[in-house]
């Protein structure tokens, strides 16, 4: 959509955990929801089979010795949904793709899908936000993949240039895709490490050369460890618009997180019209209760002692409206909420990840929720996912929740120490069924290679039967160094 990383896991990888901290200067995570649907409605499907298609990322990934360079991972969905067998890894040591693989780039770092050139495939911007470029340390440079029948390749594919390289680093540092100006076209909005929000749009060009560019400066701070932290892009208003969720620092309260909303317009994105919105870094917009506007979901993992913030972890839910986003109407879910399995423990980080997606055909956006540092079994930071529905009266905390980790029967693994599943969660309609199935990264899987499980949807429910796994050497991707596949997805 789409970086989560939330504040990726983009800079340390495994000197992170091994410092206790599961945080990273820059990215975003996965785009399923941080972005909207393609304007052409071709959402995901990079090969044009009419099946949505899945971007992974392994953003730490070592590349022909170079560690931490970067790799992505395309599986193409199918009938039978996902497998290793159908699968495109692409790095920036792949023929045609601009640059070479070089330690620290992060190529991945960032991703966002959309059918930017308006030929009927869906295509992949793809940042390595930690690039070098001309002498600037970190400057970060931004791809953009092409979609085509025999599916993303690196072939062709160009580098979206920065239009203020002066001003900033990490430039692609967060991503989002959708059209903000409802023109039919796809564009791309872009974060980096100052308070400035880049806009290409009106289409990009097989050359990378966008309709225009927009650049708004936004009330965030701008400093070499901030900046935009996160994007969600998706429809609020119900008006055909895709609107944009900004995560970021705020500048009146300098450690505590904030989200930005800003509408779409006939002019694009607005700057004028900002509405400050409560902190959290990862955002899914989806219309969860049928009244026909987007409504805002936002994970809070921060334990008591910062503002908003509860022990375990917290989602709110903002409910949508013709103006925007209802503050008044707001809904918090904790795993103390009704009947959630478990209980608000301090680190669980509940609300580490969230993604949206209808998973039973109802017509209603379903909800996964990521508690990454969940202990299970007497292993800390196992993680686990929390599923609950969408009903007509908000998110349902009470009936038909589903709780999956690695010791659920059917869910390949095991429980072990700092495998962080749940770490990235994507809801998406894999096999063309038109029911959303659940991808699930296990992040820092066997010392921070990565992996990931996918559960279909069985038309009501997710299921474990028929199950998938992916883990990096199946994927092409060297283990050195702590890949840390599944930690960003899009599509």
């Amino acid at each position: 959509m789409p970086k989560h990383l939330r504040t990726t896991l983009a800079t340390a990888a495994a000197t992170a955990l091994a410092a206790g901290l599961l945080t990273a200067a820059t990215g975003t995570a996965s785009a399923a929801d941080r972005a909207a649907p393609a304007a052409n409605g071709r959402q995901g499907d990079f090969n044009g089979d009419g099946y949505r298609d899945l971007a992974v990322a392994a953003p730490a990934a070592t590349v022909d010795g170079k560690k931490s360079a970067g790799a992505v991972t395309v599986l193409y969905g199918s009938a039978h949904g996902v497998d290793a067998s159908r699968h495109t890894t692409v790095s920036q040591n792949s023929p045609g793709v601009p640059g070479a693989a070089e330690a620290g780039d992060l190529f991945g770092g960032s991703l966002a899908a959309g059918d930017f050139n308006s030929d009927g495939f869906a295509d992949l911007a793809v940042a390595a936000p930690h690039e070098d470029v001309a002498g600037d340390a970190d400057g970060g440079t931004l791809q953009i993949l092409w979609g085509a029948s025999g599916g993303l390749s690196g072939k062709g594919s160009a580098t979206l240039a920065d239009p203020a390289p002066t001003k900033h680093d990490r430039f692609g540092a967060a991503l989002a895709a959708g059209d903000f100006d409802r023109d039919g076209k796809d564009d791309l909005a872009v974060g980096t490490s100052s308070a400035t929000l880049h806009v290409f749009k009106g289409g990009i060009s097989k050359a990378a050369k966008p309709g225009a560019h927009t650049a708004l400066a936004l009330p965030i701070i701008g400093e070499a460890t901030n900046g935009i932290l996160q994007l969600t892009s998706g429809e609020v208003t119900g008006q055909g618009y895709t609107d944009l969720v900004v995560s970021a620092y705020d500048r009146k309260e300098p450690h505590f997180s904030t989200n930005y909303y800003l509408p779409g317009t006939p002019a694009g994105l607005s700057g004028a019209r900002v509405t400050r919105l409560p902190g959290g870094f990862i955002t899914a917009i989806g219309d969860v209760n049928g009244d026909g506007f987007g409504d805002l979901v936002t994970g809070m993992t921060f334990d008591d002692g910062i503002p908003g913030s509860t022990k375990g972890g917290k989602v709110t839910v903002i409910r949508g409206s013709a103006g925007g986003p209802r503050v008044d109407l707001t809904d918090t879910i904790t795993q103390e909420s009704g009947a959630i399995p478990g209980s608000s423990e301090k680190g669980d980080k509940f609300g580490f990840e969230v993604t949206l997606g209808d998973i039973n055909g109802d017509g209603l956006q379903d909800l996964a929720i990521g508690a990454a540092y969940e202990t299970l079994d007497g292993a800390s930071k196992a993680g686990a996912v929390t599923v609950l529905r969408g009903s007509r009266s908000g998110i349902d905390t009470a009936h038909h929740i589903q709780y999956f980790h690695q010791n659920t029967p059917g869910v390949p693994g095991a429980n072990e120490k700092d495998d962080l599943f749940g770490g990235e969660v994507f809801l998406s309609d894999l096999n063309g069924d038109k029911k959303a199935d659940l991808t699930v990264g296990a992040i820092y899987e066997d010392g921070g290679n990565g992996a990931l499980t996918t559960l279909p949807s069985d038309g009501t429910r997710l299921t474990t039967t028929g199950s998938r796994f992916l883990s990096p050497p199946a994927a092409g991707i060297s283990t050195a160094g702590a890949p840390q596949l599944g930690s960003i997805m899009a599509g």
